[in-house]
């Protein structure tokens, strides 16, 4: 029977999330997709649903499952994709139709070409003969990290002179926290530059406790760096981005922001906390996570196409 293909709505979320948990399953060994992170991919401002998304049925039971967006307004196009390893062809049919809509937005954007990044787990349900066979490539390698915590040993490190640790605690605290994280991370693999709204719906503002977002301070320089953090995924305590200024480096605040961020998820009832990581991040932040006793849950490589 040939599978059914049709775009996802907001009112599929329940099913995506649940055909993801089942992927989670099989390649991390434990679901750790929640309903609300869906959502929020499925609202991207950047995504026209009826374009950008599919859906792929096996009778009544959904196989496959793809998205995309467009950050860059230039060739940069970002695609999501996870299917069942019993449905490749119906994986391969949602990739081709991927494929073409990321020219075409591309091409609307006034680029000559689309250069497609897709992020998956280095042992995916996807076959990746596909991506090959399709001029696919592995570009690049993020590790998730976690870490046990404790109460009784995670308290909150105290800021060495002349360093002070405030809470998001306004709307302008919050533009501060924005300007940092577009300071901080320029420099990092594929960063794409977010003007304040955007940011806001990427880190899913509406649904962030910010009393989990910090911003370290200095006397010598004023605001040098930011915690953002999150208390909303089911299997762990999440840290999103850890920022340091490049003229502060080297002082120990990433490492304090690490440190309080441990203190504050422990004083949560938490006992895991996690992270994702560039293993090349020429920052030092792997060896910092290390330092402090992080270790890999698992990981992700980003695959790349340039389409013509």
């Amino acid at each position: 029977m040939p599978y059914l293909l049709r775009p996802a709505t907001l009112a599929d979320a329940p099913a995506v999330t649940d055909l993801l948990n089942e992927i989670d399953l099989l390649e991390i060994g434990r679901p750790e997709t929640d309903l609300h992170t869906v959502e929020a991919d499925l609202k991207h401002p950047k995504t026209d649903l009826a374009q950008d998304s599919w859906l792929a049925f096996d009778g009544d039971r959904l196989v496959v499952y793809g998205l995309l967006w467009d950050d860059s307004a230039g060739e940069r196009i970002d695609v999501d994709h996870y299917v069942l390893p019993a449905h490749q062809e119906a994986g391969k049919l949602v990739l081709e139709a991927m494929e073409a809509r990321a020219l075409r937005r591309a091409q609307e954007n006034g680029a000559e070409r689309a250069v497609v990044h897709l992020h998956l787990n280095v042992r995916p349900t996807l076959d990746t003969a596909l991506l090959h066979e399709r001029g696919w490539s592995a570009v690049r390698r993020h590790h998730v990290l976690r870490r046990a915590v404790d109460p009784t040993t995670d308290r909150a490190p105290q800021p060495p002179a002349g360093t002070r640790l405030r809470p998001c605690a306004t709307e302008a605290d919050r533009v501060r926290v924005h300007e940092l994280h577009q300071a901080t991370f320029a420099e990092h693999y594929d960063f794409q530059p977010r003007e304040y709204r955007q940011w806001l719906h990427d880190i899913d503002a509406e649904g962030l406790d910010w009393s989990l977002v910090s911003i370290v301070a200095t006397d010598d320089l004023g605001d040098a760096g930011f915690l953002l953090a999150r208390d909303d995924r089911e299997a762990m305590g999440w840290i999103r981005n850890i920022g340091v200024v490049p003229e502060a480096r080297g002082r120990g605040l990433a490492g304090l922001l690490l440190g309080h961020a441990f203190a504050a998820f422990a004083a949560r009832g938490r006992d895991t906390v996690g992270l994702g990581v560039d293993t090349s991040n020429a920052t030092g932040a792997p060896q910092l996570y290390e330092r402090n006793g992080m270790t890999v849950h698992f990981a992700v490589d980003t695959w790349e196409a340039v389409l013509r």
